[in-house]
């Protein structure tokens, strides 16, 4: 019990470290946006703190910026001249008029617009950069079709594949592509062996090894009912329900036929054995191909790659920056599809998490290594620039949404009508938050 209580308590420990060290990150770098952006407009900065309350650390530069670490590490702010508040909402009426242009408020439309954005531009950039960083440090498959690493399989499967062996054909159907090999998933009959046609050492020989697909899984979701019971990738599932499985597709219909129901999957786990897991699937809303959004049940595992994993290369810098950029474009154009979908009422609210879960992600991903952790740090450093882009005052959207009028009308909003709007955009803030926190606790 004592053991259990410990490491209930460490896995916890764990978990929000990991969650401030991501939120540290993400906002340190937004907030350093702000700042250098506005400093190069002539803007001064009198604080840049990465963290609320009271200062625990802090030194002031050549500048006269005070850079501080505060006790709350649950965010930042940058304070620049003439600021009454961290948000950059009220403003201050005793600066000496002679240095009226320093102030927000007083820069020319151009640099307050620039300041603003530059929040969101650098989670942008940072999401890129860090895809790329973890794109080029785990290399990208070949463009032949060169097993890497051989993954262990359960006794009574055969593999004579070797690392270095070009995959030509399998069942007699021809390979020209990673695509191509599993996409034979379709069109070739499920069988716990296939016969596989590779070139070794310069001969081309006929290997017998495991199918195209095993039913074999190669990811487990954070927050879902396969972590909730443990299931772990690498794992191995033989049997739902006591009936045998042979692709990884044939937990689908498995799955859907329980309705919500507890599932049983019989696996084979490396150095473990075979041991029964029980879980109950959850219903989620997922993009269709058609379009839209689809509710599926899942029990949040991944798998397709097999007991084969492909030789790597490692991208230039100009091919991982731009498969970085796809990355973060898709990250994006998912919050705003979703974000749609869920106004619109075809999702559900359970699909919005708040600080509890993406706190447990966090966790998680720290736990299976560093590049599935910066990876989620990128993921979250997208959508927190996506939506700091919202024209919801107070958020840096509703700053440039107010630039956006001044810019069009030729004056500013009415001091009233900010304060309104503010409010407003406070209150929806706040709902939006207390929203995220009761579904971290009712959807699980």
């Amino acid at each position: 019990m004592i053991q259990e209580l410990v490491g209930q308590m460490g896995g916890l420990a764990w978990t929000v470290v990991a969650f401030i060290v991501a939120l540290s990150i993400i906002v340190g770098v937004h907030e350093y946006g702000h700042y250098i952006v506005g400093r190069w407009s002539g803007i001064r900065a009198e604080v840049f703190s990465l963290g609320f309350g009271p200062r625990l650390l802090a030194r002031r530069d050549r500048r006269g910026t005070v850079w501080q670490v505060a006790a709350i590490p649950l965010g930042g702010y940058v304070r620049f001249l003439g600021d009454a508040d961290a948000a950059s909402v009220t403003r201050d009426g005793s600066v000496d008029p002679a240095r009226a242009r320093q102030t927000l408020g007083g820069a020319p439309l151009w640099a307050r617009f620039a300041t603003v954005a530059a929040g969101p531009v650098f989670n942008f950039i940072l999401a890129m950069v860090v895809f790329a960083g973890v794109i080029a440090w785990q290399g990208i498959a070949t463009d032949r079709v060169v097993v890497g690493e051989i993954a262990p399989a359960p006794p009574g499967i055969v593999n004579e594949l070797r690392p270095g062996d070009e995959v030509l054909a399998v069942g007699g159907q021809p390979v020209n592509g990673w695509a191509t090999l599993f996409r034979l998933a379709e069109t070739l009959p499920a069988a716990r062996q296939q016969q596989w046609t590779v070139l070794r050492q310069g001969a081309e020989i006929t290997v017998t090894a495991p199918d195209v697909a095993p039913a074999r899984i190669s990811g487990v979701g954070p927050r879902s009912s396969a972590s909730a019971v443990d299931l772990r990738a690498g794992d191995v599932i033989l049997a739902v329900e006591g009936r045998p499985v042979t692709r990884f597709t044939d937990l689908r219909p498995a799955v859907e036929a329980a309705e919500g129901r507890p599932v049983t999957l019989r696996v084979w786990r490396e150095d473990e054995g075979e041991a029964d897991f029980v879980l109950v699937p959850r219903e989620q809303d997922l993009p269709s191909a058609g379009g839209g959004f689809e509710k599926r049940w899942l029990i949040g595992v991944t798998g397709g790659d097999g007991y084969i994993h492909p030789a790597t290369r490692t991208p230039g810098p100009f091919e991982a920056l731009s498969m970085g950029a796809q990355q973060t474009w898709d990250v994006v154009w998912g919050s705003l599809t979703g974000l749609v979908a869920m106004v619109t009422g075809q999702i559900g609210r359970c699909n919005l998490s708040g600080a509890i879960s993406i706190a447990e992600v966090a966790g998680d991903a720290a736990s299976s290594g560093a590049g599935n952790f910066f990876w989620l740090v990128a993921v979250l450093s997208a959508g927190i620039g996506f939506l700091n882009l919202l024209p919801i005052p107070v958020l840096d959207g509703g700053h440039l949404a107010f630039y956006t009028w001044e810019a069009v009308a030729g004056r500013p909003p009415s001091a009233r009508a900010m304060d309104i709007l503010t409010r407003i955009g406070m209150a929806l803030v706040l709902m939006l938050m207390f929203f995220g926190l009761s579904n971290d606790i009712l959807c699980r």
